[in-house]
C-alpha cells in the first residue's frame, strides 16, 4: 500500500468517528436525562449545540487549514475532540454537558473540511481522486449506520458516557497516524484570515440553522424564527458581498458560477434533506409503531448505511459509463424509488420486504454523495481545497437541519390531522407526537392505553405515507436537476481543464 492510501485511511478513520458521534447521542438521551435531571430546554441544547458550533465554524476552519496547514489543523482538532469527548463523558450537570458538546462541535469543524481537503491534495490523478472520495464518502455513510448499533451495545453494558468515551482511543490512533503519514499542505499564496468575514459567516450560518430548527418546533411565524431567519440571511448576504471585494476571500463566490460546483452543492443539500427525514421517520416507526428496541432498530437500519458505503466505492467506476450527471441522477432516482416504496408500509412488517428498498436507497445515496463531493473538490483550485470542502460540509449540515425541520413538520402535522383520540383521553400531549401518545398511554388503564396507541400508530403511519410521497417526488425533481446541471461535465476533471475554466 502506498503512502497516499495510508493518508486516506487516517482521513477515513477521523470521518468515521465524526459520523458515529452524530448518531449515538439519540440513544443516550433517555439515560443522561435521568442521571443529570436535564430539563426539556436543556435537552434541546444538548442535542443542538454541537450542530450549531459545527455548521457555524466550517467555513472559517476550512480556510484556516488552507492557511496554517491542513495536517496541523487536523491534529489540533483531533486532540481537542478527544479531550472534549472525555469531558462530555464525565459531565456532572446539564450545563457542563452543553459546554462540552459545544467544544466537540468546534473540534469537529476543524476535522471535517481537513480530511476532505487532504484527500484532494494527496490524490492528484482524477480517477484515483474520485475513487478516494468514494471511499471517504462510504466511511461517512458507514458511520451513520454503525453509530446506533455501537451505541446500543455500549448502553446495554455501560453508563451513558461510554458512547462519548469511545472517541478517545480512536482519536489517539488518528493523532499517531496523522503524525506518521500525513503530508503537510497549505495555500502558499494565502493572505491573512479576514476576521470580519469569519464573524459574518459564523453568525449567519448559526442564525439560519437556529431558525430552521426552531421553525420545526414553533412554526415559521414565531418571533424567534423570523428574527433569526432574517438576521441570518442578512449576515450571509453581507458575507457574500464582502467576499466579492476581497483579494483573498474565505469563499471565492465565482465558484458558484461553475455549473458543476453549484449543481453539486444544491443536489447534495437536497439529498441529505431527504436522508435526514428517513432517519427521523424510521427511528420512530421501528420503535413506536413496530415496538422494536433501540438496538433492534439500529441493526435494522445497518444494511442501508453499509449499502451507502458500497455505493460510494462503486460510484467511480460508473462515471465512465453514465457520466457524472448520470450517476448522480441514478442515485437520486434510486433514493426516490425507496421513498415511494415506503408509502406502502403498514402497522405490521416483514423485515425482508423492507430490506431491498433500504439497500437500493442506500446505494443511491452513496452514488450521489460521492460524485457530488468529487465535483466540488475537482472544480475548486487545489490550494483552496479546505474552503471548498467547508462549503460542501456546510450544505450537508444545512440540508440535515432543513430535512428534520420541514419534513419532520410534514410528518407531525399529518399525524395530528389524522389522530382520532379514544373517549376520555386528553389530547394535548398525545396529540403532539406518537412519542407523547406513548408517554400518556403509560399512565392509562390497559384498555384505554391500547386504544390510544392503536390510534396513534395509524395516525403516524399516515404521516409516514405523506412524508415519503413528498420526499420521493422531490427526489425525482432533484434527479432531473442533476441531469441538467451536470450536463457536459467531463467524466474526468484534470487540473488543466480547471485552469482553463477559471
Amino acid at each position: 500500500m502506498t503512502n497516499k492510501w495510508w493518508c486516506l485511511a487516517v482521513a477515513c478513520l477521523a470521518t468515521l468517528l465524526l459520523s458515529l458521534d452524530l448518531t449515538v447521542l439519540h440513544l443516550a438521551l433517555p439515560r443522561l436525562t435521568a442521571d443529570l435531571g436535564a430539563s426539556s430546554t436543556q435537552l434541546l441544547w444538548i442535542g443542538d449545540v454541537y450542530g450549531f458550533a459545527l455548521a457555524g465554524l466550517l467555513v472559517t476552519m476550512g480556510n484556516l487549514g488552507d492557511r496554517i496547514g491542513r495536517k496541523r489543523l487536523l491534529l489540533i482538532g483531533a486532540a481537542a475532540f478527544g479531550a472534549a469527548s472525555a469531558l462530555t463523558a464525565y459531565a456532572t450537570s446539564p450545563e457542563l454537558l452543553i459546554a462540552a458538546r459545544a467544544l466537540l462541535g468546534v473540534a469537529g469543524a476543524t476535522i471535517m473540511p481537513s480530511t476532505l481537503s487532504i484527500v484532494r491534495n494527496v490524490f492528484t490523478e482524477p480517477g484515483e481522486r474520485t475513487a478516494a472520495v468514494g471511499i471517504w464518502s462510504g466511511m461517512s455513510a458507514a458511520g451513520f449506520a454503525v453509530g446506533p448499533v455501537v451505541g446500543g451495545l455500549l448502553l446495554d453494558h455501560f453508563w451513558w458516557g461510554s458512547v462519548f468515551l469511545m472517541n478517545v482511543p480512536i482519536m489517539l490512533l488518528v493523532l499517531v497516524g496523522g503524525v506518521l503519514v500525513l503530508p503537510e499542505s497549505r495555500n502558499p499564496a494565502a493572505g491573512r484570515l479576514d476576521l470580519l468575514s469569519a464573524a459574518l459567516s459564523t453568525a449567519g450560518v448559526i442564525a439560519v440553522v437556529y431558525a430552521v430548527k426552531e421553525a420545526g418546533h414553533q412554526g415559521l411565524a414565531h418571533e424567534n424564527v423570523l428574527v433569526a431567519g432574517v438576521g441570518g440571511v442578512t449576515l450571509l448576504g453581507l458575507f457574500a458581498w464582502r467576499q466579492a471585494r476581497l483579494p483573498e476571500p474565505l469563499i471565492d463566490v465565482r465558484l458558484f458560477a461553475r455549473r458543476a460546483f453549484s449543481a453539486s452543492i444544491v443536489t447534495n443539500l437536497l439529498a441529505i434533506f431527504a436522508m435526514s427525514a428517513m432517519m427521523l421517520m424510521f427511528a420512530w416507526y421501528l420503535q413506536l409503531v413496530l415496538g422494536w428496541s433501540p438496538l433492534q432498530a439500529g441493526l435494522a437500519q445497518l444494511p442501508g448505511g453499509l449499502a451507502g458505503a458500497a455505493g460510494g466505492v462503486l460510484a467511480a467506476g460508473l462515471i465512465r459509463h453514465l457520466g457524472r450527471g448520470g450517476v448522480v441522477a441514478l442515485g437520486l432516482a434510486m433514493q426516490a424509488g425507496a421513498f415511494l416504496y415506503y408509502t406502502t408500509l403498514g402497522l405490521e412488517l416483514t423485515y425482508v420486504t423492507l430490506l431491498p428498498a433500504m439497500v437500493i436507497g442506500g446505494v443511491g445515496v452513496g452514488f450521489a454523495f460521492t460524485v457530488n463531493n468529487d465535483n466540488v473538490l475537482a472544480t475548486a483550485p487545489r490550494e483552496r481545497a479546505g474552503a471548498a470542502a467547508a462549503v460542501s460540509e456546510t450544505a450537508f449540515e444545512l440540508g440535515a437541519a432543513l430535512g428534520i425541520a420541514i419534513l419532520g413538520t410534514v410528518l407531525t402535522s399529518t399525524y395530528r390531522a389524522n389522530l382520532e383520540l379514544p373517549a376520555g383521553v386528553a389530547g394535548e400531549e398525545a396529540g403532539e407526537s406518537i412519542a407523547g401518545a406513548a408517554h400518556v398511554a403509560a399512565t392509562l388503564p390497559a384498555e384505554q392505553a391500547g386504544a390510544l396507541m392503536r390510534a396513534a400508530r395509524e395516525a403516524f403511519l399516515a404521516g409516514v405515507h405523506v412524508t415519503s410521497l413528498v420526499t420521493g417526488v422531490l427526489l425525482v425533481a432533484v434527479a432531473v436537476l442533476a441531469l441538467v446541471g451536470l450536463r457536459g461535465v467531463p467524466k474526468e476533471i484534470p487540473e488543466e481543464v480547471l485552469a482553463a475554466r477559471s
